[in-house]
């Protein structure tokens, strides 16, 4: 078409363009450089480690990674209905809850230096940052008997927004393995918190699957109790009355006697009926009760996951270099779009 315009590069007029603008490179790389040097390593350097895990499978449910983790934890994906209301998929949601990420404040923790604090007070008082970073409000004591985890104080608050900010919790949906990944500037610390982060997560996960079997143990522990009382009760008085009678044999003392044992027996047939129920809800209680194999397990971090100084130094070189060519040539651009 006539209005369209032919592009054409020009490499001699592009470095007559730049090195017009010579001075303006000379002056804005170092310049830039020596900023992004200043900021980037003054960035406190931090850690990364992770620990993965996966409930013990069952080859008898459906087939797939995900139904047999499903079955493993109660969830029936034939029907397609859950048995629990909170499924694998969701537990990298328990991070949003404050009471899941408040019980993370008091993990004892040891820093490679030697020294001991628990997690909340070196998220608040010990760690390193920036001339630009701002520090947590160290004018907050943070102790877990003066927390209410969802009413938190401006402190408490910033503390467990950095500790979601530090710990990452995954599902595979493939293959059902959770993968929990922890971030530190200590590397002793990284893999204290992955390590306390993955017992939480298997307390939460086995004290939610185990809720009513428990309770149904201790129900029927009550029951058998009972009844075990009221058999040794009727059992004593059956003794004594047959002692106390032994050769008498007027028919009335015979009737009180067989009275006697015939409540003894069905007292004895409640007991032991009592008695297979609790063995039955133990033995539910025991199969209710997930297991978990460590696929791998967290180490200490030997490099720094970041910052990449080297990197950031080098992306801000170029973005720099473009944007001075860009003001180099902004009059033969601007003709271009004219």
């Amino acid at each position: 078409m006539e209005n369209d315009k032919v592009v054409t590069i020009n490499l001699r007029l592009i470095i007559r363009r730049i090195l017009k603008e010579k001075l303006a490179f000379l002056i804005m790389i170092p310049v830039v450089l020596s900023l992004s040097i200043l900021y980037i390593w003054n960035e406190p350097r931090y850690y990364t480690t992770d620990t993965k895990l996966a409930p013990e499978l069952n080859n008898s449910t459906n087939s797939g990674a995900i139904g047999s983790l499903a079955s493993s934890l109660g969830i029936d994906m034939s029907q397609m209905k859950s048995a629990d209301a909170i499924t694998p998929m969701l537990y990298p949601d328990l991070m949003e809850d404050n009471r899941f990420v408040v019980e993370l404040f008091n993990i004892p923790i040891t820093t490679s230096d030697g020294r001991n604090y628990n997690y909340s007070d070196y998220l608040a008082n010990h760690q390193k940052t920036s001339w630009i970073g701002k520090k947590l409000n160290k004018e907050e004591t943070v102790t877990l008997d003066t927390i209410s985890p969802y009413h938190l104080t401006k402190g408490q608050s910033k503390i467990a927004e950095t500790i979601r900010k530090n710990i990452s919790l995954k599902v595979d949906t493939k293959d059902g393995v959770i993968t929990i990944t922890a971030t530190s500037q200590d590397p002793l610390v990284c893999k204290t918190v992955a390590d306390s982060l993955r017992t939480k997560l298997k307390e939460f996960i086995t004290t939610y699957r185990t809720d009513k079997a428990r309770k149904d143990v201790a129900y029927y522990r009550k029951i058998e109790l009972e009844a075990q009382a009221a058999y040794e009760k009727a059992r004593k008085e059956y003794a004594k009355f047959s002692d106390a009678n032994q050769d008498v044999i007027l028919q009335s003392i015979q009737s009180k006697t067989e009275d006697l044992e015939n409540d003894m027996q069905l007292k004895y047939n409640t007991y032991s009926s009592a008695k297979n129920q609790y063995d039955a809800a133990k033995a539910k209680l025991q199969e209710t009760t997930p297991v978990f194999t460590i696929l791998k397990g967290a180490s200490v971090p030997v490099k720094p996951a970041g910052p990449k100084r080297m990197m950031f130094v080098f992306i801000t070189f170029v973005i720099t270099n473009i944007l001075l060519t860009i003001y180099a040539l902004r009059k033969d651009i601007k003709k271009i779009f004219i």
